[in-house]
């Protein structure tokens, strides 16, 4: 058993409120709760959960690249796998440092979505998201109070696929 670091609580409060920001992306798109998703635009009701931000926020350099993509099922179903498996695992704290990179990926791709962004020519909330998520990675173990993360790391499944951590 891995002993629990003493950390600062906020580090691990950080880790939690980005987990939770993610997996309610992916439960207001899946079942269109009304907040960034209406019902009848939700994924279960045959809306994408790609379309809208890919199709009309588009803008820039790469908005052919992103348009094109727009409301494709492969790319509904990695973005929506991706927000489900980086909210519960940052929310569990366990892969957070997979979870993390997984992360930068997923919001640098959205940031190049929108770029130029729209209140400041390079820096938005993706930016700050990918931070956070690089310092995620990059310490894990410091974001580790509040989770399963000490009985996720002796694991078999973690000591055979070791980039699971």
């Amino acid at each position: 058993m891995i002993p629990q670091p003493k950390t600062p609580l906020s580090a691990s409060l950080l880790r939690i409120a980005m987990g939770w920001l993610f997996l309610w992306a992916f439960i207001d798109k899946l079942w269109g709760l009304g907040y960034a998703t209406a019902a009848a635009k939700s994924w279960i009701n045959g809306g994408s959960p790609t379309y809208g931000f890919l199709k009309m926020g588009a803008k820039g350099v790469f908005a052919p690249l992103f348009q094109a993509l727009a409301g494709k099922a492969i790319i509904d179903w990695l973005f929506m796998l991706a927000l489900l498996g980086i909210g519960v695992a940052l929310l569990l704290g366990v892969a957070i440092r997979f979870a993390s990179i997984c992360g930068v990926v997923l919001v640098v791709m959205m940031w190049m979505v929108v770029l130029p962004p729209a209140n400041n020519p390079i820096i938005d909330d993706h930016i700050i998201y990918a931070l956070v998520f690089l310092l995620m990675a990059y310490q894990p173990l410091f974001f580790s109070r509040l989770s399963f993360y000490s009985q996720w790391l002796p694991s078999r499944f973690v000591q055979r696929m070791p980039w699971m951590k």
